[in-house]
Formats: C-alpha cells, sequence, structure tokens
C-alpha cells in the first residue's frame, strides 16, 4: 500500500476501474493522494504489479461487512450426545432411540456414547451390537459419519443426518389449538 511498494514500475487502475496506464509507483502514489485515496497493490504477481487507487478503509469496511454477512447465513453444525450402557433396558432404549432419531431430523449430529463400568469391558462385544443395532435402526433418518470405535472406557460413534432432513421443523405456535378442517368449513 502507497509507499511500501517496491517495484520499478506498476500498472495503475483509477477508483473508477479505467485503465491509467504504466507509471513508476511515485507517480502513481502522487495521482492517489491528489485525489485522497490510497494506492493498493491488487496483483503483486502480475508483470508490472497491478494497483488500484481507491479508500483502503472503506475497502476494508466492505470486505469486514460482507464477511459478517455472510457469517450470519452460516449454519453452526451441533452436536448432541446421548449416553447408553450395555445393559441399558428396552423402554430406555426406546427412548434414547427416539431421540436420536428427533435430534437427526432437526439436523444435528448425534454423538452415542457406550459407557463401560467395572467388568463391563470384558464384554465390549456386546456394547457393540447394541450401538450396530440402534445404527440400523435409525438409518432412514442418518448415517453413521465414524464408525463405533474405543476411546478408554467408552465406546464412540457419531452419526450424521441424511440430506433430506437438513431443514428445521418450525415449532407451532403454544397456547393456540390447530384449527381442524371440520370447523374451517363450518
Amino acid at each position: 500500500m502507497n509507499e511500501r511498494i517496491r517495484t520499478r514500475e506498476v500498472r495503475l487502475i483509477d477508483e473508477t476501474g479505467q485503465q491509467i496506464g504504466v507509471l513508476p509507483p511515485h507517480e502513481a502514489v502522487k495521482l492517489a493522494r491528489d485525489r485522497g485515496l490510497d494506492l493498493v497493490e491488487i496483483s503483486p504477481t502480475a508483470v508490472p504489479p497491478v494497483c488500484k487507487i481507491m479508500d483502503y478503509g472503506k475497502y476494508l469496511y466492505e470486505l469486514n461487512k460482507k464477511l459478517h454477512e455472510q457469517r450470519k447465513h452460516q449454519k453452526g453444525i451441533r452436536i448432541k450426545e446421548v449416553k447408553l450402557r450395555p445393559r441399558t433396558d428396552q423402554h430406555d432404549y426406546e427412548f434414547k432411540k427416539n431421540h436420536v432419531v428427533r435430534f437427526l431430523e432437526e439436523g444435528d449430529k448425534v454423538k452415542l456414547v457406550m459407557m463401560f463400568r467395572g467388568r463391563e469391558i470384558a464384554h465390549a462385544n456386546l456394547g457393540r451390537q447394541k450401538l450396530e443395532k440402534l445404527i440400523g435402526e435409525v438409518a432412514e433418518y442418518g448415517a453413521p459419519e465414524i464408525r463405533p470405535y474405543m476411546e478408554g472406557r467408552a465406546m464412540i460413534t457419531v452419526l450424521a443426518p441424511k440430506a433430506q432432513s437438513g431443514k428445521r421443523p418450525s415449532k407451532p405456535e403454544s397456547g393456540k389449538p390447530a384449527a381442524s378442517s371440520e370447523a374451517a368449513n363450518a
């Protein structure tokens, strides 16, 4: 920028985008200063390097504003965690499976953790079977991103939602009953 440009000559573009020509950098800087703007090197690898006359502060502000807008529209990845045990009863298993299905439908990833206590670690294959069963039962909602693996006394896997379930459903308004079609026709 300005005096930091250390080449013999630069290709100069003015603030409207018109090419002025090839000039020595000190003349280009003088031209930019006369207009109350800065000389910014746009393409340093070109021969000769391309420089543009612009308001550098305004350029940085607009660039920051664009980045902020892009970040505003990004959806953060959320990971929900569901913990199981090898001896989890059928009702609790179904309850946790329903949570996994709901999380996947909402577009969140799910981290399944099979916790082993004490001597249960000797029967890690039972925990793996239970995890594989759960993965099979929720296969229409999500697919394993990471296959089950052991980490200390826990077996872990991560499920990612299927592509069509990426949208978050809108929450119904609380306190207002849904109008039935019969009531609307009456």
